[in-house]
């Protein structure tokens, strides 16, 4: 049978559709398979680990320093006498300093003068990671701000940058100023900067940050906000919340309830 010219093309034209439809239909039939293993499989909970601090209850026990104590003995922070060469992972200052935009001049504030104890805010934006210029100072993927002292040079970008005073230099020596040295952690030296880690060597083992458990009140909540159903999510719920000038775009971590 002699085949036209005309007739070759219409039957490779019908080829290249019925190719056309069988590779389209292993390509839909590829995606509903995915999609079938994309639902079936679980979906990994994302981290970002946060603090709430309940104001209330902190107050309940006059100059406890529990959580401060605790965190000292735990991460080697020296004691210095000295107030231009102390080192602070967790301190406290008053409510009115911390807080000033909720103060108006007219309303009687009961929580004036209260103590309010301060940590590093591991923000969600920490402007102190953009300006280090060794990364000796970084963000890890569920929320905390690291530090890497043997990077660390030492410039103070870090400390400038950052609004909240959550940095300490080592003006001195720290560790003749140590009472008691825990060996499980690492001690620094003269001219670097250090600050709060929300102890991540504890969470590596499935405990909770050293103030948590010390705090008698139970004033300090830690958890994962990006879980709904965490404690520190359930009692933003619950309570009014106010973080540490909110409106630098930071992203703090860490939540008071007031």
């Amino acid at each position: 049978m002699k085949i036209t010219r005309k007739d070759f093309l219409r039957l490779s034209g019908l080829s290249f559709l019925a190719g056309g439809a069988m590779e389209a239909a292993r390509a839909i039939a590829g995606r509903s398979s995915a999609a079938t293993e994309s639902q079936s499989a679980p979906v990994a909970q994302s981290v970002r680990w946060g603090m709430v601090v309940d104001l209330r209850r902190c107050q309940k026990e006059k100059g406890c320093t529990a959580c401060t104590d605790a965190c000292d003995a735990a991460h080697n922070v020296p004691r210095i006498a000295d107030p231009q060469h102390q080192v602070k992972w967790i301190w406290t200052q008053p409510y009115e300093t911390v807080f000033p935009f909720i103060q108006d001049g007219y309303a009687e504030q009961s929580d004036a003068g209260i103590p309010v104890p301060l940590m590093c805010n591991h923000c969600a934006s920490p402007p102190c990671v953009r300006v280090c210029p060794t990364q000796a100072t970084w963000k890890r993927a569920d929320g905390i701000v690291m530090m890497d002292w043997h990077r660390c040079i030492g410039c103070r970008y870090c400390m400038a940058a950052c609004p909240y005073g959550s940095r300490s230099f080592n003006w001195v020596d720290p560790r003749p100023a140590l009472a008691h040295l825990n060996p499980d952690f690492p001690t620094r030296s003269k001219g670097v900067v250090e600050k709060c880690n929300f102890c991540e060597e504890r969470l590596a083992n499935g405990l909770k940050p050293s103030c948590v458990d010390a705090c008698p009140q139970k004033a300090l909540v830690f958890g994962n906000l990006a879980d709904p159903n965490s404690e520190p999510r359930q009692l933003l719920r619950q309570r009014f919340a106010v973080q540490r000038e909110p409106e630098l775009g930071t992203g703090p971590s860490v939540y008071y309830l007031v």
